[in-house]
């Protein structure tokens, strides 16, 4: 099991980043939430992992904080959802915003994330009521609020914003005007503060 990985941040993108480690580059699959708490390229970087070995491949899942990775673990147990799911679910969502979803019974909400279907969103109510009740740290392990930047918005922040929110599995469409909602709300916020904005705006 390789249950933490430190090491010079080669790239970073919205659903992967690569880690060297003493000349050994990893592949890691992250979740929106914990690629806005990455520091910049070229600086170290820690993340907590999750290992996932298939006949086909072997997965490395990465979270900022151990609060995710917890959660990420409690999703990929229920029937259907697999660690591509759970990430798309941590991405599509806060932590906070999840469980209250669930406490609520809100399945309508957890059908717009992508790759989410009916289904899938009443199974995920039904079998985690009981479970996340029971998870303590779960206040710790929302999104924080970025701060909006003063400057005038570049143009490339909001491409940037549209481009990352098709990568984690939002039609062009869709991100296109959720982020021209976002550059109302926030026009001179960075890129995170869009795609962040626009996540909220969709949910």
């Amino acid at each position: 099991m390789i249950a933490r990985i430190s090491g010079v941040l080669l790239s970073k993108q919205p659903a992967q980043v690569v880690i060297d480690v003493q000349g050994v580059a990893y592949e890691i699959e992250i979740s929106f939430n914990s690629f806005c708490q990455l520091p910049a390229e070229g600086d170290t970087a820690m993340l907590h992992t999750h290992f996932v070995v298939r006949e086909d491949a072997q997965l490395l899942f990465g979270f900022s904080e151990l609060d995710e990775r917890s959660l990420f673990r409690i999703l990929i147990k229920v029937n259907g959802v697999g660690p591509k799911l759970g990430l798309a679910i941590l991405s599509g969502m806060d932590a906070q915003g999840f469980c209250q979803c669930v406490q609520n019974q809100d399945a309508a909400t957890l059908v717009k994330i992508p790759g989410v279907g009916k289904k899938t969103a009443e199974r995920l109510v039904l079998e985690l009521g009981d479970k996340l009740s029971a998870w303590q740290t779960v206040g710790n392990a929302g999104v924080q609020t970025g701060t909006v930047k003063a400057s005038l918005f570049a143009a490339s922040a909001q491409s940037e914003a549209e481009s990352a929110l098709v990568g984690l599995g939002y039609k062009p469409v869709q991100a296109s005007k959720a982020v021209s909602a976002a550059v109302k709300s926030a026009p001179d916020g960075s890129c995170e503060d869009l795609i962040r904005l626009s996540l909220k705006g969709m949910i």
